[in-house]
């Protein structure tokens, strides 16, 4: 395990960049302060903790034109400057061709901050729409060829590893949805390594709450692009699971901690999944136990 220090929440020369948080007064500037140095010290303890960048790395940060990716790029930028291990940022935006996406944001965004970048065309939209019926939901589809987009031109490009702006509530949207309609018990891994074993994908803010998120890219002022195809869907379950959260945490301040808790501390012995615990031989466990109790006496 990385020591703690490696990414440094708290650095002398880490001071707000863009947007509007150069123009608060004194009292929010503080809180915008605040908000960053949270922000900064969650990404690094999930990247210490899932060993996410490492020496060399050349982190491919998948940039949608979204509140996430926009805060997933500016915090690893920041951590970036004070890092101990030296890693390389590359933004890649998939352009789907979605009707109207405003195609010169993103480019004169991250020519502006000096950041590397390509914009990947591939035509998905047309795709997506011509597969999934009328009134299905275009997720499944969309993610699918999203996702072999980006992998491919991962390798195309030398990233070793790629960066998703999934957060907390990302994560227990994602397992909910699958308790509910899939009938597993999963969620989206802090760190994972994809089906055919070619690209390690990470999610930095896996720790961070939606609000913060939010409220980082109102303060920096993001130049959001917003979702057309994906948001504006009426019949999302995902966006029915994300209310039924907020309402709980509404309700019970602090529930939805403790449920991203329990993801990260799993008992397997107490679920009933015979390929994640040997229920099978739990007989000759007690009985090496027994034996092993019989000796003990035995010495005494």
């Amino acid at each position: 395990m990385q020591d703690a220090v490696i990414f440094d929440p708290n650095p002398a020369d880490a001071p707000a960049t863009a947007g509007g948080a150069t123009t608060l007064d004194a009292r929010g500037k503080r809180e915008f302060n605040k908000l960053q140095k949270r922000l900064r010290r969650q990404v690094g303890n999930a990247i210490i903790d899932y060993e996410m960048i490492g020496e060399g790395d050349r982190v491919m940060v998948c940039l949608s034109g979204g509140k996430d990716s926009y805060t997933l790029l500016e915090i690893l930028r920041s951590l970036q400057r004070n890092a101990p291990v030296r890693f390389s940022l590359v933004a890649v935006n998939l352009d789907q061709k979605q009707p109207g996406f405003p195609e010169q944001v993103l480019p004169e965004y991250l020519d502006g901050i000096g950041v590397e970048y390509h914009i990947l065309e591939r035509d998905t939209y047309s795709v997506v729409k011509e597969k999934t019926p009328e009134g299905k939901t275009t997720c499944a589809l969309c993610s699918r060829l999203r996702r072999g987009s980006l992998y491919g031109f991962a390798e195309e490009i030398g990233a070793t590893k790629i960066a998703l702006g999934h957060h907390r509530e990302d994560i227990l949207e994602t397992l909910f949805l699958n308790l509910f309609f899939g009938g597993s018990l999963k969620a989206m891994p802090p760190k994972l390594l994809s089906d055919d074993g070619r690209n390690i994908v990470i999610r930095p803010l896996a720790y961070c709450r939606e609000a913060d998120i939010a409220e980082f890219a109102r303060l920096m002022d993001f130049p959001i692009i917003p979702c057309n195809l994906c948001g504006s869907q009426p019949n999302l379950q995902r966006q029915v699971v994300k209310e039924m959260l907020a309402e709980w945490e509404a309700r019970h301040p602090g529930r939805l901690e403790s449920m991203f808790k329990a993801v990260t501390n799993v008992a397997p012995s107490q679920l009933a999944d015979r390929e994640l615990f040997d229920f099978a031989g739990l007989e000759e466990k007690q009985a090496r136990r027994q034996a092993d109790r019989i000796d003990i006496h035995q010495e005494l």
